[in-house]
């Protein structure tokens, strides 16, 4: 059995386990349960599972790979300096728990869009949803296209298996798990893909630093002394100026949390204001120290595969900062910057199994909460804002109740 067939075995085992908790979790189920949970999720559970939700798959790969990144046709190392925008958003959900939570909870609302109605009229609630799940189903596409590509490249391709079934898979093993529970189940699910995903993280981590016989204090050190690590780019005209970073995160988190079914509903699925406001405190803060533990990552995987006979290219003796990997049988570097740094470091024989097993479940981890979010939200919005499907339970109870 070679190494791509234990992955994937790996990957059908975590998947029943995410199957047998979706029946248990999805028992007695009705829509208010598919929708919000029927407001009895509890506040720790849902801050927790929205670490895997607010990262995905992206934050898994790319945040690594923000370490070095490419200006153009030129590449720089951009070291820490992601992590303002990480400070942007820590901001943003102060806003959206002193602001919008509130209003939610206020109106007693299963979809936010509602809001739009009773604001404005029926029109700007309908075209307020429609923009949401034409944006959510974009959105989520980008982020499951990204992991579907990884595993394509990294794992499948050589099994012979084609694009369009990896990805028809994946979509099938989401819909499965929520066709019955819908935010019922994904509380519970997203926090065990969470987990999943920090240990990841933290045994990738400790390898690397064990591989190089580091602590984590000599290790930053190093990272510093190569100019890994700089936080703050005080250059106002340059695209990550630190002021412009951190606005920018903090209206991103407000129009992509406090503005998205998809990361509210959730929020609203707890039974009151008072814990839906310390599940998104708790949440920013957690983001805060995971994020910078992925910047911490990426800075060791360079450091990794420099130490394990990674170099530069060259053109005409000179060496090019663009180009960064391994030699290949004909001598020539594939480069492996950016995104492609974790998934190749990890998938291509560098690491040992077992933390090439870790970082499989832990990528899937990262990409079944964000997708299964987005299918959910984009259910609930279609049903309840398009349909009236909630409207018209509410009638029903009162005319249940009336004829009592």
């Amino acid at each position: 059995m070679n190494s791509g067939t234990i992955l994937l075995l790996f990957v059908f085992v975590y998947f029943i386990g995410l199957l047998v908790i979706s029946y248990f979790t999805s028992r007695n189920s009705d829509n208010q349960s598919f929708f919000i949970g029927n407001k009895k999720s509890k506040w720790w559970l849902v801050a927790f599972g929205m670490i895997g939700t607010s990262l995905s798959g992206v934050t898994f790969i790319s945040v690594p790979g923000t370490v070095g990144k490419m200006t153009g046709s030129e590449y720089i190392y951009g070291g820490f300096e992601y992590y303002m925008m990480v400070i942007g958003f820590f901001i943003g959900y102060f806003i959206v728990a002193a602001i919008l939570l509130p209003l939610y909870y206020k109106m007693n609302l299963t979809s936010i869009y509602t809001y739009l109605g009773k604001r404005f009229n029926v029109e700007a609630h309908k075209i307020g949803s429609i923009f949401f799940i034409i944006s959510r189903a974009i959105g989520a596409t980008a982020r499951l296209y990204l992991v579907v590509n990884v595993l394509q490249i990294f794992l499948l391709e050589g099994l012979g298996v084609p694009f369009w079934v990896t990805a028809l898979v994946l979509l099938l093993m989401v819909l499965l798990y929520t066709f019955e529970g819908g935010v019922k189940t994904i509380v519970i699910t997203d926090t065990l893909q969470t987990s999943f995903m920090i240990i990841s993280l933290i045994a990738c981590i400790m390898y690397i630093l064990s591989n190089l016989n580091l602590s984590a204090g000599e290790a930053y050190s190093i990272l510093e002394q190569k100019n890994y690590t700089h936080f703050i780019n005080f250059d106002p005209n340059s695209k990550t100026f630190f002021l412009k970073t951190i606005i920018g995160g903090i209206f991103i988190t407000i129009a992509m949390t406090g503005l998205d079914q998809e990361m509210m509903q959730k929020n609203i699925s707890v039974d009151n204001l008072k814990n839906s406001k310390k599940n998104m405190l708790t949440f920013a803060g957690t983001l805060l120290f995971v994020n910078l533990a992925f910047l911490f990552l990426g800075g060791l995987l360079y450091l990794f595969a420099l130490q394990h006979g990674a170099e530069y290219g060259q053109i005409n003796g000179e060496t090019v900062t663009n180009i960064f990997g391994f030699k290949d049988s004909g001598g020539e570097i594939k480069n492996i910057m950016g995104d492609d740094l974790f998934p190749a470091l990890s998938l291509q024989g560098h690491f040992p199994m077992i933390i090439s097993v870790i970082f499989i479940i832990g990528l899937i981890s990262a990409l079944f909460p964000s997708a299964d979010g987005a299918l959910t939200a984009v259910t609930s919005s279609y049903c309840v804002d398009l349909l009236n499907l909630n409207e018209d339970r509410n009638k029903t109870e009162k005319e249940k109740n009336s004829s009592g």
